[in-house]
């Protein structure tokens, strides 16, 4: 399946609407958000964006060919109301599942890159999800692939119980074999990353990026503020408190994820040229 910045699907079709934003509430043209990749204009709030748009701001145009587009989930434990809840998701998002992955290129520098689209079922990990990621991974050690991950995700899906928590070990143990065979894995924390992806493959890269502003952790935070009895600090569990306490190695603005990673391929001895979007 091939992809390209010009057919590139995104829930917002008009450019001449005003988008108003959650944190400084002004109101700003959605021109104005596109040109700073849906990023708040006036105070550099970002604004969630689908998995498909993220390929296209990363991926060299005309590199990009999606894997895996069949798989989705099945309900395996015939939970109440969730195939409905399934279908609407997959209405919405024009997604099968909250995981997206392909092959591209940075730079012409081939890559596998798996995206996390938090407007499916907040990211959840199903067992689909979990599928789909082992097997973008798999592929990046059979093809001595670098591999890119965008995390962005509410955890595990309790539609699907234990089907969905096993694939943390799943996924973790992929990204073992990986990293044993001499892979490059980077990991872009975005918001939010929690819960079971957190505490499984988003967490164990070779480099750990992360997007301004995002909530990286595992419980939110009221949960640990009522199990353990004491106010959080400030920003807590936010990428910068994490990069100032070493969890997260950089935070990069969205306008310069591109070039950051193509710096980082580079450092690591790939063929990295000075590609545009519109190589």
């Amino acid at each position: 399946m091939q992809f390209s910045r010009q057919n590139k699907p995104h829930p917002d079709k008009d450019n001449d609407v005003f988008i108003t934003c959650k944190k400084c509430n002004r109101r700003s043209k959605k021109s104005q958000w596109i040109s700073h990749y849906y990023a708040c204009p006036v105070c550099g709030k970002l604004k969630n964006i689908s998995a498909n748009y993220r390929l296209s701001i990363i991926l060299d145009q005309g590199s990009i060919r999606m894997m895996d587009t069949n798989i989705m989930s099945q309900d395996p434990l015939d939970f109440p109301g969730y195939k409905e809840k399934l279908a609407l998701a997959k209405e919405k998002t024009g997604l099968m599942e909250s995981a997206v992955t392909a092959t591209g290129k940075i730079g012409k520098q081939k890559v596998v890159c798996i995206v996390l689209d938090s407007r499916f079922f907040m990211g959840s990990m199903s067992d689909a999800v979990g599928e789909k990621v082992t097997r973008g991974i798999e592929y990046a050690t059979k093809h001595h692939l670098p591999l890119i991950i965008f995390a962005a995700s509410g955890g595990a899906r309790m539609q699907e119980g234990i089907f969905s928590l096993m694939q943390m070990a799943k996924t973790s143990d992929a990204i073992e074999e990986y990293e044993r065979n001499g892979g490059l894995y980077i990991s872009v924390l975005t918001h939010p990353t929690t819960g079971g992806v957190t505490a499984s493959f988003a967490t164990l890269a070779d480099i750990t990026l992360a997007e301004p502003g995002a909530l990286i952790g595992f419980a939110g935070p009221r949960v640990i503020e009522q199990t353990i009895g004491k106010k959080l600090p400030e920003g807590f569990q936010r990428s910068e408190y994490l990069y100032q306490h070493g969890f997260v190695d950089q935070i990069v603005p969205r306008n310069q994820l591109r070039d950051t990673l193509k710096r980082l391929l580079r450092l690591h001895g790939m063929n990295v040229k000075e590609a545009s979007y519109d190589s």
